[in-house]
């Protein structure tokens, strides 16, 4: 099935030209239509590495080495607007997960106060397009787990006011009221309080981020909404068959829901050979004490040692290209993006180590015959329209419905 506009690249077909070439086109292309990105855990790092102390972690100066993100990184890399991951782990639940959440918002507004020459704080569509006329990078907020939410629609709605614009609906593990990916299924998708948290954020104009939820409460969330979803940072399951990734049957209801999927970089994700190897190193993390997310010098420390002692299999930019060749058939030009990952995970693909290297995936795609104006739709415009699109139901919803003050224990109990 072909959901994509006219004939669509072939990725057997390559363009001519020379790597330099397709290199500089590539920038050029970006120069006009930047990278919209959905997905940046910078925020997490600064809390675990500094905790928060930007004099000791200045992003603007060289963190090569450090972290995946600078500014002089993202400007390299074509970025004009990121989504920043105001995440916070499943282990951290309640009052606790609420709080570390907000430090997280806290410290995104920090960063824009801090480097208000390079970031615009942007809440909607239109202050990401007046954000890239100014030459600034639009930051955006995206609340990664609705246990962040502590199970309550108020603070969904309070998040949303301090310019949280995406909320995923789990993260690894499953909530009271939404079933994760990589978690024995508990609810079987979406609970009823499930479905009225994503009628909530269809009322404020907060996106529904699919990314790590499982497959039922991927099609639960679509048979629910009103507004567009994205998938802030997912590939296709049928490249690699990793439960994080996207299954066909989904990616082809995004065009009747206008939503977006935006493929991630994370090897395990987008290289079937790097899964079981990614298994074993996040088992030897765990035997030191840590978790699998965590990139503090110490854990890097103990993930170089063991790939030395037990090479990876390395992905390329040519992997994740392989994800949107397939994401573009299924879905449609006009349903994919980008959302890297970067600063939340130890790996990165070959090409494409740090936000510097997006050029290094769009000079692949020209390769494979991708257009200048399907690239833009995939760098930048199709992330526009999803919020906008998100915007507007918002205001048919707030028009003519009340918010809830609806409970798990209000809807979800037997017989309710």
């Amino acid at each position: 099935m072909s959901a994509g506009s006219g004939a669509g690249p072939d990725a057997a077909a390559r363009v001519s030209g020379s790597a330099s070439d397709r290199l500089a086109e590539a920038r050029e292309l970006l120069a006009a239509h930047p990278v919209a990105d959905g997905h940046n855990d910078l925020p997490w790092a600064l809390r675990q590495q500094v905790r928060y102390d930007l004099d000791r972690m200045d992003i603007g100066a060289d963190q090569t080495g450090a972290l995946h993100t600078d500014l002089a990184r993202l400007r390299a890399g074509g970025v004009g607007a990121q989504f920043w991951s105001v995440y916070v782990p499943a282990e951290l639940t309640g009052d606790d997960a609420v709080s570390a959440t907000l430090e997280q918002i806290d410290v995104v507004d920090q960063l824009l106060e801090r480097y208000a020459g390079d970031l615009a704080p942007a809440l909607t569509a239109d202050d990401m397009e007046t954000a890239r006329k100014e030459g600034r990078i639009a930051s955006l907020k995206g609340a990664e787990g609705g246990h962040s939410i502590n199970n309550s629609l108020a603070t969904l709605r309070a998040l949303h006011t301090l310019g949280v614009r995406y909320m995923t609906l789990t993260h690894n593990s499953n909530n009271d009221w939404a079933d994760s990916a990589t978690d024995e299924p508990g609810v079987g998708g979406l609970s009823a309080f499930g479905r009225l948290v994503v009628r909530e954020m269809n009322r404020s104009g907060m996106l529904v981020d699919l990314s790590h939820v499982a497959a039922t409460t991927m099609r639960d969330a679509l048979d629910a909404t009103a507004a567009p979803v994205i998938f802030s940072h997912s590939s296709a399951r049928a490249v690699c068959g990793h439960p994080r990734n996207i299954p066909d049957d989904v990616l082809e209801r995004l065009p009747a829901n206008g939503g977006v999927a935006m493929a991630t970089f994370v090897p395990k994700f987008i290289l079937p050979a790097a899964v079981e190897w990614t298994d074993r190193a996040d088992e030897n993390m765990r035997a030191h004490g840590l978790h699998h997310l965590d990139t503090t010098p110490r854990a890097m420390e103990i993930h170089r040692a063991f790939e030395a002692a037990n090479p990876r299999p390395i992905a390329t930019a040519a992997t994740v290209a392989d994800h949107l060749d397939h994401m573009r058939e299924a879905a449609g030009i006009d349903h994919i993006g980008i959302g890297g990952d970067y600063d939340g995970t130890a790996f990165t693909p070959a090409g494409l180590d740090d936000v510097a290297g997006y050029p290094n995936l769009i000079a692949e795609l020209l390769h494979r015959g991708w257009s200048r104006p399907d690239l833009a739709k995939l760098t930048w415009s199709n992330a526009v329209r999803v919020l906008r699109d998100a915007e507007a139901v918002a205001r048919d919803l707030t028009s003519r419905t009340a918010p809830s003050n609806a409970t798990p224990d209000s809807v979800d109990a037997p017989g309710v």
